[in-house]
């Protein structure tokens, strides 16, 4: 748990869509600090081409299918028909990915102790045979990192974009608000897509000088090093990629003076 106020009435931003940024505003309420909901991330569901129709078809064909996220689940679902079977063998990264399945009535067969792509590869492949077929849903900013590794096994690998990432029309005239009136303390970053498209807002706005008093926080290692490729300071990360542990960093960086 984090130590109650911990996040001593700051600002949070929250990157999320409406959807799913409750549970992350709830939580930075019950720490002590002020969520302020701004989606710099939002999806919606590619139309259902004869690729993706056929690839629902076939889904028993496969040996596993791994979701790397409860958007990927939430968006695949919504393609299948009612009753239709799933797969032998399901591989997921991160909980709230597992908990979307189980949630669903479905058994999850593996989740890394690592909620990285890199980390997923390292301790996935040693359950993959050569020759077995593999799906991977994804959005259409997805890295392909998994894919790649799991082909160099020697697995057949069906790559399928069943989602677009976009950022939101009503999202762009509140962040330049916030950020030109310093409102925002404490900017987190949930994944590179979402510090791509705040960036590109600074950017267009000339806002970079307004960040200088912000803490930002990122989710995990990829995240961050998108931020820096960007050209944002990262004060907080944490070892365990989930919310709450990247605001229980947060909280240590700030009782730690920074």
């Amino acid at each position: 748990m984090i130590p109650a106020h911990s996040l001593q009435n700051k600002t949070v931003m929250i990157p999320r869509g409406k959807a799913h940024a409750k549970s992350f505003s709830d939580l930075v309420k019950r720490n002590g600090g002020i969520p302020v909901e701004i989606p710099l991330i939002a999806f919606q569901p590619v139309k259902a081409s004869e690729k993706l129709l056929k690839t629902l078809a076939d889904l028993h064909t496969y040996n596993w299918i791994i979701f790397t996220s409860n958007v990927t689940v939430e968006t695949f679902y919504s393609f299948l028909k009612k009753g239709q079977a799933l797969l032998p063998k399901i591989a997921v990264i991160g909980e709230k990915t597992k908990e979307a399945l189980v949630d669903m009535g479905e058994k999850v067969d593996f989740v890394p102790e690592e909620y990285v792509a890199e980390g997923f590869v390292d301790e996935f492949l040693p359950h993959v045979k050569q020759g077995e077929r593999i799906l991977i849903p994804k959005g259409n900013l997805a890295r392909d990192y998994i894919s790649a590794a799991l082909r160099e096994k020697g697995a057949i690998v069906n790559e399928v974009i069943i989602y677009e990432t976009y950022l939101p029309e009503e999202s762009k005239g509140k962040l330049v608000k916030m950020l030109t009136e310093e409102s925002l303390d404490i900017l987190t970053f949930t994944s590179p897509s979402t510090i791509d498209h705040f960036m590109k807002i600074v950017e267009e706005h000339n806002l970079g000088g307004k960040l200088d008093h912000c803490i930002v926080a990122c989710i995990g290692p990829v995240s961050k090093r998108k931020a820096e490729q960007r050209g944002l300071k990262v004060h907080a990360m944490p070892e365990k990629y989930t919310v709450e542990e990247m605001l229980k960093s947060v909280a240590n960086y700030m009782n730690i003076g920074g």
